[in-house]
């Protein structure tokens, strides 16, 4: 038997479950000052795009695709549209596979560095998170 989903627990620290696609679970990040989605194929013991299948890495692109312009979508609806996304499978600290797909803006306080580790998040308070999440499960590619 293989071993059922289950999200590092880490990522409840920072982010929030939103819904799940075909293979990834869909997560906001709670950090306003960046759009950020982040993805994690709901499969258990990933860590590793080459951990996919083909098929499997084939739609995890066109869920990035798909949070692409979520990530563009709240930019937008926040009065600050994206100008440029960030999109990294990096797992330096929390191993299990996921996708950050995250909206930069030219004025931005950290352009043009990465976002990881970089200031303090800045949460969307829980009327905040709720409006971005309404607003997510809106848009075109919600």
């Amino acid at each position: 038997m293989t071993a059922a989903f289950k999200a590092d627990p880490a990522f409840d620290i920072g982010s929030v479950v939103v819904c799940d696609w075909p293979l990834c679970q869909v997560r906001l990040q709670d950090d306003a000052r960046f759009p950020w989605l982040i993805l994690i194929p709901r499969r258990a013991g990933l860590h590793e795009i080459e951990d996919l299948t083909p098929a499997e890495r084939a739609v995890l692109l066109d869920e990035v695709v798909r949070a692409g312009e979520n990530v563009r979508f709240l930019g937008q609806a926040a009065g600050r549209p994206v100008q440029k996304l960030n999109v990294a499978a990096l797992g330096n600290v929390t191993a299990q596979l996921h996708v950050h797909v995250v909206g930069r803006r030219h004025d931005d306080d950290l352009w043009p560095d990465p976002v990881w580790g970089r200031g303090a998040a800045v949460p969307y308070g829980a009327n905040g998170l709720q409006a971005a999440i309404s607003r997510m499960r809106l848009s075109p590619g919600g």
